[in-house]
């Protein structure tokens, strides 16, 4: 068994590709990358062509002329919890915690 010393080096085993191979094999890469994101692009401008178009103004639902049915005004009061070391959960609170009053 041969012992290492720092800065040996091995003249027989290359460390690195030659400087035109990675060169080469970088640009390929990138080639292929481009490629496949144009793709993509084309693939999804044809998908996106053969979709129906944003909706007619006259196919959205109009307000009343009396403006919006329904309004409930209300005053939500908060549920007064009692001082104790143990901790409520959300099945515990009466109403979900949220208790409201309407207003007339």
């Amino acid at each position: 068994m041969e012992k290492l010393t720092v800065g040996t080096t091995y003249p027989s085993a290359p460390l690195a590709a030659p400087h035109g191979t990675s060169g080469a094999l970088l640009t390929i890469v990138g080639v292929l990358v481009v490629a496949v994101l144009l793709a993509a692009f084309v693939r999804g401008r044809r998908i996106r062509k053969r979709e129906p178009g944003p909706p007619d103004p006259e196919s959205h639902p109009r307000l009343p002329h009396g403006g919006p049915v329904g309004d409930v005004m209300e005053r939500r009061e908060p549920e007064e919890l009692p001082r104790s070391d143990h901790r409520r959960g959300p099945h515990e609170l009466r109403g979900n915690g949220i208790g409201s009053r309407r207003r007339e």
